[in-house]
């Protein structure tokens, strides 16, 4: 079931995969095709992807390439461990082209070994505004760039909104909305869209927890909420969860934890932007619930990255 149905889909991506794997840019067309089959395989995904057994959660990548290859070689690769991403693959660092090239060749080869959600970072407001547009136009020029911005865009529509976890552990980019209390919630929003402000589908990709506050509380990003601890055990309660992973939030070492470990929060750039000097984390969680974070630093291939923010 994990694998491509039609054996020139399968030899088709392969061979994309090799190069995507080498962080080669892959040609516009060859984006196009991406974009449109990955979307295909997610639109029939459910807005909460049900994931049982042990799986693999890795937080804002945010465009770190050589990053993410050293977490396959931390953790292994896909379809030998089951990966699930927490979104926010672009913006930001030198190459969200090769991350999001390399990840949609994972999801069309093994579909079932690696669920990819949408982050805040994944619609075309934000993409346009923080170094994902501009590095498409760089790597392709003009015309091209564009349409090779507008395909990834397009596909950003189709990513799943939240994964449950062996049914306790509820994963979503940033965190909870006061207009949604149930699971069912989330399970009927429509999701093929562009993320508009102030709607509960964009509080979920930018909201965050706080030990500072009960209730909801305005965001100083100046979109979705600020949440307490209360609502985190009215949601649970409602819901029979146990736990809340999320990412959205740099955390100096990798992760953090919060609200007797009900909150958990996995970061997965390190030395974020090439200067902030943080480590990063991936996380393990089992089928009995069990988890660990491993952490890791940033890969020497940033180097030349590193000095050009200097």
């Amino acid at each position: 079931a994990s694998e491509v149905k039609g054996t020139s889909d399968k030899s088709r991506v392969d061979g994309f995969l090799e190069k995507a794997y080498k962080g080669e840019v892959l040609p516009v067309h060859v984006v196009r095709w991406l974009s449109a089959t990955a979307s295909k395989i997610m639109r029939e995904e459910s807005n909460i992807v049900n994931l049982e057994g042990s799986v693999t959660i890795v937080g804002d990548i945010h465009g770190q390439f050589y990053d993410l290859l050293e977490i396959f070689k931390l953790v292994g690769n896909i379809p030998s461990k089951k990966y699930l991403f927490l979104g926010d693959y672009v913006d930001r660092g030198a190459n969200s082209v090769q991350v999001m090239a390399l990840l949609l060749c994972l999801k069309i080869r093994y579909p079932t070994s690696i669920t990819l959600l949408r982050g805040n970072h994944e619609c075309r407001r934000i993409s346009s505004a923080y170094g994902f547009h501009t590095e498409c136009l760089s790597k392709y020029g003009g015309g091209q760039g564009l349409d090779a911005w507008k395909y990834f865009t397009d596909m950003f529509d189709y990513l799943p909104i939240a994964a449950l976890i062996n049914g306790k552990v509820l994963a979503i980019h940033g965190g909870l909305s006061p207009g949604i209390v149930s699971l069912d919630q989330i399970r009927v929003l429509e999701r093929f869209t562009e993320l508009e402000k102030s709607s509960p589908l964009q509080h979920l990709m930018w909201s965050d927890p706080t030990e500072n506050h009960r209730g909801f509380y305005k965001s100083d990003r100046g979109n979705g909420f600020l949440f307490g601890e209360d609502i985190v055990n009215f949601f649970f309660q409602v819901n029979e969860l146990k736990m809340l992973v999320r990412s959205h939030q740099l955390c100096k070492d990798g992760y953090q934890t919060q609200f007797n470990n009900k909150v958990l929060t996995v970061w997965s750039a390190p030395n974020y932007c090439y200067r902030m000097g943080n480590k990063a984390s991936v996380l393990t969680i089992d089928k009995d619930l069990k988890y660990s974070f491993t952490t890791f630093d940033a890969s020497s291939r940033n180097a030349k990255y590193a000095a050009e923010v200097e």
